[in-house]
């Protein structure tokens, strides 16, 4: 190879690296000399995602097959069902998950898309834990929860920056999550009132839930019909 096409060669796997990282969006703007985006969304729809028992697993198996065969698995896993739902992966936390639908491009059927993985995501962890129990390979369930409103969203800092979502909405999801149950998809009334005449979803009410910090919430548990 001649220089001039290593160079050409190492620039394209920069630039996939970059795109891998950040929205390709958020990723062009950067490399025409933005350095601080900073974006307000008015309707983005928050998925987080927590394995139930994941902590206390670690004492039973290697961290080499904790991590490196389940839980790079499962998240590949949820990845790809987020690039399928044309959602954004937000960030993971240990085994906790998050992403977001409606961003940094506004979609119109993002929030029955972030509905949908989250279904889609318990589908495959029940399927996931039949298979691993029955070879005595580590098995979770889970807990999700989606709450739609606005958020503030863009890249702050000038090292290890990361695309990142601010906001009361994303401490709401949160909540949806912690007090979502394991199996289940627990969704705010915000997300509900928008999906309830769906022909091929079913919103069921939990009524009010006391969530931390936010006193009692509305709050259902949303299924595929029959």
């Amino acid at each position: 190879l001649t220089f001039s096409s290593r160079l050409d060669s190492e620039y394209k796997r920069s630039e996939k690296l970059l795109f891998n990282v950040l929205p390709r969006s958020i990723a062009k703007r950067l490399k025409n000399g933005e350095s601080h985006i900073i974006e307000h969304f008015e309707s983005v729809t928050i998925l987080f995602v927590d394995l139930v028992g994941f902590t206390a697993a670690a004492s039973q198996f290697h961290p080499n097959v904790l991590i490196g065969k389940f839980l790079c698995d499962v998240f590949s896993a949820w990845d790809n069902l987020c690039d399928v739902r044309n959602m954004e992966k937000i960030k993971t936390i240990g085994d906790s998950y998050m992403a977001a639908g409606g961003l940094p491009s506004p979609t119109e059927n993002s929030i029955r898309n972030t509905v949908m993985a989250a279904l889609d995501m318990q589908a495959f962890i029940t399927k996931r834990k039949s298979e691993n129990e029955a070879k005595n390979k580590p098995a979770f369930e889970m807990r999700v929860g989606i709450h739609t409103g606005s958020v503030v969203a863009g890249i702050v800092g000038v090292k290890k920056f990361q695309y990142d979502i601010w906001g009361d909405s994303v401490n709401t999801a949160s909540r949806m999550e912690t007090n979502g149950e394991v199996g289940k998809v627990n969704i705010s009334q915000s997300t509900s009132e928008i999906i309830k005449n769906e022909p091929d979803l079913v919103c069921v009410s939990r009524g009010k839930i006391e969530a931390k910090g936010k006193g009692e919430i509305d709050m259902y548990f949303v299924e595929k019909r029959d």
